[in-house]
């Protein structure tokens, strides 16, 4: 599978504009509330660092928005962290 085939793929399984279609509405009376929101990418080097390119890609995140790539307790792996804020009910 080549990586157009796996970005293609993954925008697929996403598919932003019909997950936002099925969101619910909020009504003026329903003011909407941040909240913070991590994602936690743990793995190998290599793993970690390929699935930051494809959200990249992706146009979910740029690359700079993620942590520096940090060992973590398991040899091996590493782990790097987004922070998002999100706008919830």
């Amino acid at each position: 599978m080549t990586q157009l085939t796996k970005t293609r793929a993954v925008k697929a399984f996403i598919n932003t504009e019909k997950t936002l279609e099925k969101l619910p509405s909020l009504s003026d009376s329903m003011a909407p509330e941040n909240e913070k929101i991590k994602h936690i990418l743990i793995g190998s080097q290599r793993a970690v660092t390929i699935t930051i390119r494809v959200l990249d890609q992706l146009g979910y995140a740029n690359i700079t928005d993620w942590s520096p790539i940090l060992p973590s307790e398991n040899p091996g792996e590493v782990i790097s962290v987004l922070i998002r804020s999100i706008s919830v009910r």
